[in-house]
């Protein structure tokens, strides 16, 4: 159950935006277009290849932003779904989740957290069994394994990879890793993560999907910082985000920032936030006795901080395909 303060009792009740305004935005100019290149190269090495594990944010689950070219592309190899930052999604409804998933297609679904290493020791033993029940296609005499590990930017693929190989070999990191998409870029050598079995890893860049369904699709995305902020605006995220909060009556931004309530404005908010943290700018304005220096709210710093404090967990948990689970 989720728990609401007391002092957010009445903001419980209040009525919050039912749609968020979606219209005008151009979601092509947000994404970068030249992925491409990313997946031939992961095709390329396909044929050193047991097994894909594919990664994807736990928020964002089933279906934004999720490639549908991987699994059309990177043929019949076992497939492996890891639904990361778990800490970071509301899972109560992790049997619907799982349901849904399966009538999608994907049976074989671990939820991980790399921070806390939580169900990453379940990775190898999952591999190790979905390709002794395959046929490894020009493989078979080969006594190690090779997993590649694929997913769009910024879910944590790196991270998995260095918490396999913490978990399994005591070893620091073995690869880069960023809060801002599109630290990996290319298709890096083999990587170990584990002595026995012998596992290889192959970290990948993140590549997304050709096309975004939708706006607000693309907002998820953004929201779960799969894009540079800045394509498409720091405070533009920060309303979808606002939005989102007190739809589902997630009020965690209240305590966290010490406002007086929950308000479904932006411009309200980050005034707030901007006051709060000291995010504050001199700005001249011309008037009829001359230039006079105003201290207005940096809403575009503030805007920045909360959604930094959204994507750390400090708002509290999330999920943002709510309504994909809703029932019909």
């Amino acid at each position: 159950m989720r728990l609401v303060p007391r002092a957010l009792w009445n903001a419980a009740g209040a009525s919050w935006r039912e749609n968020f305004p979606l219209g005008g935005r151009d979601v092509a100019r947000w994404f970068p277009g030249h992925m491409a290149k990313g997946l031939k190269k992961m095709q390329s090495s396909l044929k050193l290849v047991d097994c894909i594990i594919e990664v994807h944010d736990a928020r964002i689950i089933p279906l934004s932003g999720r490639n549908p070219l991987f699994q059309e592309t990177l043929g019949l190899k076992p497939h492996l779904l890891v639904l990361n930052k778990m800490d970071l999604a509301d899972l109560r409804e992790q049997k619907k989740i799982l349901q849904h998933l399966e009538g999608e297609g994907m049976k074989n679904v671990i939820f991980t957290s790399c921070v806390k290493d939580e169900n990453v020791k379940q990775i190898i033993p999952t591999v190790t069994e979905l390709i002794g029940n395959s046929y490894r296609y020009h493989r078979g005499e080969n006594l190690e394994y090779c997993v590649m590990v694929i997913g769009i930017p910024n879910v944590g693929k790196s991270s998995l990879i260095n918490s396999i190989r913490r978990l399994h070999l005591r070893k620091g990191k073995a690869t880069r890793v960023g809060g801002q998409p599109g630290v990996t870029r290319t298709v890096m050598s083999r990587i170990q993560v584990c002595e026995r079995p012998l596992v290889f890893l192959l970290d990948t860049p993140g590549v997304l999907a050709p096309r975004i369904e939708s706006v607000e699709m693309g907002l998820k995305l953004a929201l779960c910082g799969t894009v540079l902020d800045h394509l498409v605006g720091e405070e533009t995220i920060a309303d979808y985000l606002l939005y989102t909060l007190n739809r589902q009556q997630l009020f965690g931004y209240v305590p966290h920032y010490s406002l007086g309530g929950a308000c479904d404005s932006v411009e309200s908010v980050l005034k707030r936030v901007a006051v709060k943290l000291g995010k504050t700018q001199k700005v001249k304005v011309l008037t009829g006795t001359g230039n006079v220096n105003v201290v207005q709210p940096n809403y575009s710093a503030a805007a920045s901080d909360f959604l930094r404090a959204f994507r750390s967990g400090l708002l509290g948990p999330v999920m943002l395909d709510q309504d994909v689970l809703a029932p019909c």
